[in-house]
């Protein structure tokens, strides 16, 4: 029987993590990197994607990047070939590349709606069915998605990405259901309010902040480090019994609203 440790190692794991060039993604990156695996950190900026990339192989630590926008099928599936020619396997992806709109109900358009189910679902799930390849070969792989609290709770005025979200919680049961006997588990992490870049805006409103503090039990946002525990767990033989799941990380907000 392997010990605590061999049950979180990912030494000889390949790994891609999407919008990992910063925020959530590169804490999930940079955890999965610490504990053994090699780590390809994909986002639309080639520069930035490279730079992530360097400063873990900097700190000894496995990493590659890979440019391309997880809209484009092609580009997408072309990615995978040559992490998988590279590397001759892919045990690990990590779905978390996305952005969110906001906007009245009635200000929504076709274009707006389309964008948000596109960059989370559409994308998530080609890439997904591109990845279940080599992993089936392998029998072994990890599927994880990035989901939100928002596919717990609504929110107002982020109605498509509320409804890609929760989209994208369904289809992680639904690979889950299917790949199981292949020896892969599919599901999600689904944060709550997080102190990113991209949540810039809402911390500069110090009333906002306030609110949310004192409805998150442990009185805090969260930072992306908080999410390296999880991911590890999901993606390493520790996780091999659960899948299809959606597990909030959240400091408790979804069990006090």
């Amino acid at each position: 029987m392997p010990g605590l440790a061999e049950l979180f190692s990912l030494d000889g794991r390949v790994a891609l993590v999407t919008g990992a060039s910063r925020g959530l993604g590169f804490a999930m990156a940079e955890a999965l990197a610490e504990a053994g695996a090699t780590v390809v950190i994909n986002g639309r900026d080639a520069a930035a994607a490279a730079a992530a990339a360097g400063g873990l192989r900097a700190r000894g630590l496995s990493a590659d990047s890979a440019a391309f926008d997880v809209t484009d099928r092609q580009a997408a599936g072309a990615a995978v070939q040559v992490i998988v020619r590279r590397f001759r396997r892919l045990d690990i992806l990590v779905c978390n590349a996305g952005h969110t709109h906001r906007a009245p109900l009635a200000e929504w358009t076709v274009e707006d709606w389309n964008a948000m189910l596109a960059v989370h679902v559409s994308a998530s799930f080609f890439l997904a069915q591109k990845a279940a390849v080599p992993m089936r070969r392998n029998r072994y792989g990890r599927i994880i998605f990035t989901t939100s609290i928002t596919a717990l709770k609504g929110r107002a005025t982020i109605h498509g990405y509320v409804a890609a979200k929760s989209a994208l919680a369904g289809l992680a049961r639904s690979l889950a259901a299917e790949l199981g006997e292949d020896g892969i588990t599919c599901n999600s992490i689904a944060p709550g309010y997080f102190e990113t870049d991209l949540t810039q805006p809402l911390l500069a409103d110090e009333a906002f902040v306030a609110r949310v503090n004192g409805l998150v039990p442990l009185r805090r946002w969260g930072k992306p480090r908080d999410l390296a525990g999880l991911a590890m767990l999901l993606a390493s033989e520790a996780g091999a019994y659960v899948t299809g799941q959606q597990i909030a990380v959240d400091g408790g907000l979804t069990t006090t609203i």
